[in-house]
């Protein structure tokens, strides 16, 4: 009977690149704990060595059919948007459609938070909304959610206010001022429906 060692570790990339294979956001995961025999170790612990990983699998993925492929020991899911590639990248015994779930996560969560312009330039002057976003989808490489809903209500910034509303006066006289133009409005349009 062989021993399975069974981890939350299931991610060990987020990469996000441009139609040129140049780095957009690249996060790469190794487990904070140790195992036996260095299963989990990176196998790219240098940026020379990311780069490289990152250029074969652009040259393998870029305007292909398919979203799911075998790579240099690793199941790699991706989703071509526009300008950009969104890889997430797993090891080679992962589940692909749970890194598929992922990336689609990612990719719809994205969506939301860049008002659907998903693109390069929009990416690049969002940089702390998408960093945040793969940070609540997955954590040290282990995947935390998969609800793009969920994902962009967490990372969405809160509504910035008009500066009218900073005014706003709560007093009584102000809050009868506020009442009787909403009663004159409301005349208004009562009139204009006759």
């Amino acid at each position: 009977m062989s021993q399975a060692n069974v981890t939350l570790f299931t991610v060990d990339a987020v990469l996000i690149l441009d139609n040129d294979s140049h780095r957009i956001l690249t996060k790469y995961y190794q487990p904070p704990h140790p195992y036996p025999n260095n299963q989990y170790a990176s196998q790219y612990p240098t940026i020379k060595e990311q780069r490289a990983f990152e250029k074969g699998l652009f040259d393998k993925t870029h305007k292909q059919g398919t979203d799911i492929i075998l790579f240099d020991n690793h199941v790699v899911v991706y989703k071509e948007v526009v300008d950009v590639i969104i890889y997430v990248v797993g090891g080679l015994n992962e589940n692909e459609t749970m890194l598929y779930q992922v990336v689609l996560a990612l990719r719809d969560s994205l969506e939301i938070l860049l008002k659907h312009s998903l693109d390069k330039r929009t990416i690049i002057d969002n940089y702390d909304l998408v960093s945040l976003a793969v940070d609540e989808t997955i954590d040290d490489g282990i995947i935390l959610e998969t609800d793009p809903t969920i994902i962009s209500t967490r990372v969405s910034r809160p509504p910035a206010y008009d500066s009218s509303v900073k005014n706003l006066d709560l007093s009584e006289q102000g809050l009868m001022n506020a009442y009787q133009m909403a009663k004159e409005k409301l005349a208004e349009r009562l009139k204009q429906a006759l």
